[in-house]
């Protein structure tokens, strides 16, 4: 049944689930309507009968002295076709009587009554000697009838019985039984209508939205959002799918940014290799030549080609950096961010030791991805150090704030950011004027304000007193 009802679509889910509660409304409803006018219908008769059966027993004697007419039910004591009592067979001072009526003594001994005799049973012989001091109801039969037969005391001994035929209303509880089938079956018929309309109605949104999405999805034009109308959910919905188109074009413009920038900067020292590696190769083809090319030209040749390649093999680092899925990525924990610091100093104080480092550390636990996090710290003091002067210090100081983050500074003593550059510092392969002469992909900022949004922060960078550059990174402690 699960494989069956997921297999359906939306609409004929919807259409089922609402024929199918007013189906149960209905069925409810519709049995507990018989069973109502069947209890009313039981009610009346048992209270008939008790009626009946007080009247009789009130005054036995002038019931018994019409026995001689002995009338089946609708004939009257005196032949005439109305009697004195519309509902029994004798008058009875305008109170209508049961159909059957007799009355046995206190042996069990009938006595006098209708035409038609009721059996005596055994409660009702108990009820007539006394033995049951209340009046007793049973259903009898009586011949192809099914009578409802009550029995009560009369004073003195004895008993009267008063029986109806069950029947007729039995006939009319079939009745309506059909005419609430009937209705029920109409009701569940135009309920099945009615859910079929209200699926198409509501789900229209829906069927809208998703024609949009395919063809989107054909198109691959992400420009043009879907049409959103009114604060429905559906509304909802389509307000979340043009924002995630906005994202995936926003995506595919930096990708498609990041390849063509990347094809630019690696078109410069590629071209540089080649024009290098083909005067070598000819040098080599005709040695006639070779006098042309000095020793100490072919060494700075050979010199620079090492070069380009160094600048080629970061520049694809960083490229592979920026381009990095999230699924890929470490799993973060609990860093202590001192330690990452401590760890990137050294290691680029390694490739700067005329460089003086001075910091001020304080231990701060992070929540991040410790290779991502010794990098960006890395890219920030490989940036300072190529801007700082020979024996020139960089000051490095970690904190923690009372707002539950951390601070991270990186001050130079270089010449600083020019104030038209300082805005695009962070951007990718951004390169300011003054730095178009030294090495460098104009990547490593770029990575640093990636990896601090990866961790929830942000990077900033302003002018330092006297000069140079603070480069300061707040991360959420």
């Amino acid at each position: 049944m699960k494989r069956w009802w997921r297999q359906r679509t939306l609409h004929a889910r919807l259409s089922l689930l609402v024929a199918g509660a007013v189906a149960a409304a209905v069925l409810l409803v519709s049995a507990g309507a018989w069973f109502t006018v069947r209890e009313i219908q039981q009610d009346k008769i048992a209270a008939e009968l008790v009626s009946d059966a007080k009247t009789i027993a009130a005054n036995p004697a002038y019931w018994l002295a019409t026995e001689g007419a002995r009338a089946r039910y609708g004939d009257s004591p005196d032949g005439s076709p109305d009697g004195g009592s519309p509902g029994g067979g004798y008058p009875s001072h305008g109170k209508e009587i049961g159909p059957c009526w007799q009355i046995i003594d206190s042996a069990g001994n009938l006595i006098g009554g209708t035409a038609t005799p009721l059996p005596i049973t055994d409660s009702a012989a108990a009820v007539a000697s006394g033995a049951t001091g209340t009046a007793v109801q049973e259903e009898v039969g009586i011949g192809s009838g099914n009578y409802l037969m009550l029995t009560m005391p009369i004073a003195g001994g004895g008993a009267v019985q008063v029986a109806v035929d069950r029947n007729p209303d039995e006939r009319v509880l079939v009745t309506f039984a059909v005419l609430l089938a009937v209705g029920a079956a109409v009701g569940i018929g135009g309920a099945a209508l009615l859910g079929r309309t209200v699926s198409r109605a509501g789900l229209a949104p829906v069927d809208r939205l998703t024609e949009a999405v395919e063809d989107v999805a054909v198109t691959m034009d992400l420009t043009r959002p879907v049409d959103v109308a009114g604060n429905d959910e559906i509304a909802r919905l389509g307000r979340s799918v043009n924002a995630m188109l906005s994202a995936i074009d926003a995506s595919r413009h930096a990708q498609r940014a990041l390849v063509e920038d990347a094809g630019h900067e690696l078109r410069t020292p590629l071209t540089s290799i080649r024009t290098n590696v083909e005067l070598l190769l000819s040098v080599e083809r005709r040695p006639d030549l070779a006098h042309r090319l000095s020793p100490e030209d072919r060494a700075g040749l050979l010199e620079d080609l090492d070069a380009q390649v160094r600048e080629l093999a970061t520049l694809t680092t960083e490229l592979v950096e920026l381009s990095r899925e999230e699924g890929s990525r470490e799993a973060a924990e609990q860093v202590d961010l001192a330690e990452v610091v401590t760890a990137a100093i050294s290691r680029v104080q390694l490739r700067a030791p005329a460089l003086t480092f001075a910091g001020d550390l304080r231990p701060v636990t992070v929540l991040g991805r410790p290779a991502e996090l010794e990098r960006m710290v890395v890219n920030v003091l490989d940036n300072a150090a190529k801007w700082s002067p020979p024996q020139g210090t960089v000051t490095t100081t970690l904190s923690a704030d009372a707002a539950g983050f951390c601070t991270l500074t990186v001050t130079d003593t270089g010449p600083g950011i020019a104030d038209e550059d300082r805005p695009h510092v962070f951007d990718r392969f951004y390169r300011a004027a003054a730095a178009r002469s030294m090495p460098g992909s104009g990547l490593g900022l770029a990575i640093v304000a990636q990896t601090a949004a990866h961790h929830g922060g942000t990077v900033t960078a302003t002018p330092a007193t006297p000069a140079g550059t603070t480069i300061t990174i707040r991360l959420p402690a």
